[in-house]
């Protein structure tokens, strides 16, 4: 085993999504329609109030940034929602971190909104079952960064997205996002609505409440229609939030609200110098990104898979163009040994692996499982010691590492594959 125990293997056009594969899709995984999420009242007022409970801490970043962040609500009028047949338009909720000017006298921001935070701890177990059902006040955990601190603009600075797993919220990635910000990057963390854990947006719409739920109920891959149009709509989110940073950078205000943004942070945005990182899911968009997506010039996949989901069981997926081609463009696969995935990934891992001439490279966190990448590596172990949630079940979520060692690993090697190809400087 190395050090931060990883150990080291060997290692097309825009597709467009139609609305009626995926809504026949959504039907499958959301019983009544792919609208909000039911409950008796009864129930939800039970589970309200017990919501409140002990209040969990993240990791403090490590770089020599102070972090702002801010919110950005985006709106794509050139597509429809695909998974809400009421919704026009298709929108984008991103929070951006970036080395900010000062922080005096900004509050440092809560990793949850009130009502992100509400919808979280009522449903949030439909996710991850290793969850508790009650006693952690979600609402009450603050970030290391600091609302609507003004920019550090002395010079432009690298961009990267991130886009979570399936079923997960954007603000589960905001250890790894803070920790890359205070090393000098600008890190814009994406909800990609619908199959996002539960977005907050700052206004309603028709066709949806103010908080929007998931439609899974269901492992996506189970369902292949359903998963073809999650990663198709997900590289389309991803690319247009590059459009709208590109406006953010050319010193227009982008965010569809009219909200003000932070002094300086379109001056601090370098688009000739983007990476895209995600998990899951996630990390299946960030390798299909950068192959559709010239303006990226690095991605960081971990654990997602490289193909799609198999039509029938027991066969192969098709693979994704990123690993029937290979990457021209550095490419880091970074998985865990406690991945109940981990043979099925296996295919489309070692074909982009062979077909990339050594430019994606494989790593492996053992002690590990699927969720270590997220906040809920710092977070489950807390839940433990506070009797809300079992050694089996942490062990199912993140694995047995202490957050000690896999957090460590997880930004050593996330930052360190920045800083080669895309650095601060």
């Amino acid at each position: 085993m190395h050090r931060h125990g990883v150990r080291e293997h060997a290692g097309v056009s825009r597709r467009a999504v139609t609305r009626s594969a995926v809504l026949a899709a959504a039907a499958l995984l959301l019983p009544g329609g792919p609208g909000g999420i039911g409950g008796t009242g009864r129930a939800v007022a039970r589970e309200r109030d017990a919501a409140a409970g002990i209040t969990l801490r993240l990791p403090a970043p490590t770089g020599p940034y102070r972090t702002g962040v801010t919110t950005l609500y985006l709106v794509d009028r050139s597509r429809p929602d695909p998974w809400e047949p009421g919704i026009p338009v298709r929108e984008v909720m991103a929070t951006v971190f970036y080395p900010a000017r000062t922080v005096h006298g900004f509050p440092a921001a809560r990793q949850m909104s009130a009502g992100a935070a509400e919808s979280f701890g009522l449903y949030g177990r439909r996710i991850h079952p290793e969850l508790p059902e009650a006693g952690a006040d979600w609402s009450a955990t603050t970030t290391h960064s600091h609302t609507g601190a003004p920019a550090q603009a002395s010079r432009r600075r690298p961009v990267l997205l991130y886009s979570p797993g399936g079923g997960d919220p954007r603000t589960m990635g905001t250890t790894l996002a803070g920790e890359l910000a205070s090393h000098g990057y600008v890190v814009v963390t994406l909800d990609h609505p619908g199959d996002a854990g539960e977005v907050e947006f700052p206004c309603t719409m028709a066709g949806r409440e103010k908080v929007r739920p998931t439609v899974l109920r269901d492992d996506p891959r189970k369902h292949p229609d359903l998963f073809r149009a999650m990663i198709d709509t997900r590289i389309a989110d991803a690319r247009f939030v590059l459009d709208r940073l590109a406006d953010l950078a050319a010193g227009r205000n982008p965010d569809a609200a009219g909200r003000p943004l932070p002094e300086d942070l379109g001056r601090a945005l370098d688009l000739r110098r983007v990476g895209v990182y995600g998990h899951s899911a996630g990390g299946t968009t960030a390798a299909g990104t950068m192959y559709e997506d010239r303006r990226v010039g690095a991605a960081v996949n971990l654990e997602g898979y490289l193909d799609r989901a198999p039509e029938a069981p027991g066969r192969p997926g098709e693979l994704y163009p990123v690993a029937r081609h290979g990457s021209d463009r550095p490419l880091l696969l970074l998985g865990t040994d406690g991945f109940p995935g981990r043979k099925e990934l296996e295919p489309s891992w070692r074909a982009v692996l062979a077909r990339s001439a050594g430019r994606a490279h494989r790593r492996r966190l053992d002690g590990a499982a699927h969720g270590v990448f997220t906040d809920y590596a710092a977070l489950a172990p807390q839940l433990q010691a506070a009797g809300l949630m079992t050694a089996a079940a942490r062990a199912s979520l993140t694995g047995p590492a202490d957050p000690a060692r896999s957090v460590p690993a997880v930004r050593h090697h996330v930052l360190s594959f920045f800083a080669r190809h895309l650095p601060a400087r």
